[in-house]
């Protein structure tokens, strides 16, 4: 599939994130700075707010900014059926309209995540052959980056779930420039055969008996994920965002012990100024803030979701992912893909049919 031709067209929710429209409207700012292709953005949202920040940023009027005025907000705490219900003129719900009606090619919000969730599958749908959306997250590693999927849309899937999952992965993973042929792996508390729970052990019989030859590496332990030997990750969505967050965690704790060792001393402190170019180094190795956006697979519409605390700087990264994601055509690649899966299980049911005439 080549990339789609003429402008991209993304919807944001401009205030639905804890740090307010000032961050979103900055980064949004900083992505079409950035941005070398044609792209569009529909800021949805406080007309007059929107407008503050645009001036703010020097991009008051620009050609490249809609404003769509939204009413409402839901909020973080809220809950997401209700939400969706009571609050119908909110920036979230109108930019997935926007989707909906073909007005934009995808959203991306860092408002509630199970408000975005619950409203996108309802309004936009799966795609013919994914029964649940998943959360596709960019994992940076020291090695190679990888997709941890799902981070938690789906807490509690079944076992062809998973292996759609397997199939919206290894798309997006070719999408991102991960790996061209994606291999794919599944989490267990082992890599023997019976390792892992009910889910765990029909999931993988399925992957095994279904994905592309070479496609599918098996069972990998937690101790492998870094490892660089799987460019998709494949785990239910409770696991996942329980390890998203994790890791969040880890990575956050020794930033801050670092920097606390770093700065004990006048000695430490000259010592951090001389490795200064090694942190920076390592900063752009692991450039966290490019991968700050987690798309929700499978629907009609691409949806990406954004961290609720994300600064300018992780707004734009996210931003990035969907329009990438939009420009490359990652929802034709993951349709060609499922549609050669039901081919050939079609083939396999004749293939047995005939066996038992």
């Amino acid at each position: 599939m080549g990339e789609k031709l003429g402008t991209s067209c993304i919807a944001v929710d401009a205030m639905g994130s804890d740090l307010g429209p000032g961050e979103i409207i900055a980064g949004v700012c900083r992505a079409l700075r950035e941005s070398k292709s044609g792209v569009k953005i529909i800021a949805v949202g406080d007309e007059s707010q929107i407008n503050d920040h645009l001036r703010q940023n020097g991009f008051y009027r620009d050609s490249r900014i809609e404003i769509c005025h939204a009413s409402q907000v839901i909020e973080m705490h809220e809950k997401p059926i209700q939400a969706m219900r009571a609050k119908k003129d909110s920036s979230m719900m109108k930019a997935i309209d926007l989707a909906k009606s073909g007005a934009a090619d995808a959203v991306l919000s860092c408002g509630n995540t199970g408000a975005l969730m619950a409203a996108g599958t309802i309004k936009l749908r799966t795609m013919p052959g994914i029964e649940r959306p998943a959360l596709g997250a960019i994992i940076p590693s020291d090695r190679r980056n990888f997709i941890l999927i799902d981070v938690g849309a789906n807490p509690d899937p079944r076992p062809v779930n998973m292996r759609d999952n397997a199939i919206l992965g290894a798309n997006y993973a070719r999408i991102a420039g991960i790996a061209d042929a994606p291999k794919v792996g599944l989490l267990s508390n082992g890599t023997e055969d019976g390792k892992g729970n009910i889910l765990t052990q029909n999931a993988h019989i399925l992957m095994s008996n279904s994905l592309e030859r070479g496609m599918y590496a098996g069972l990998i332990e937690g101790f492998q994920v870094f490892q660089g030997d799987c460019d998709v990750i494949i785990c239910d969505g409770f696991t996942g965002n329980i390890l998203l967050k994790t890791l969040e965690g880890i990575t956050k704790m020794l930033k801050g012990m670092l920097k606390e060792e770093l700065t004990r001393n006048y000695l430490r402190k000259f010592g951090a100024l001389l490795a200064m170019g090694a942190f920076k180094g390592i900063k752009n190795r692991i450039p966290v803030e490019k991968f700050s956006g987690a798309p929700l697979l499978g629907l009609n519409k691409l949806i990406v979701k954004g961290h609720g605390s994300s600064n300018s700087a992780q707004v734009a990264g996210a931003l990035g992912i969907a329009i990438k994601c939009v420009r490359r055509r990652l929802n034709d690649c993951i349709s060609a893909d499922l549609e050669r899966i039901r081919l050939a299980e079609n083939k396999a049911e004749e293939t047995q049919d005939d066996k038992k005439e």
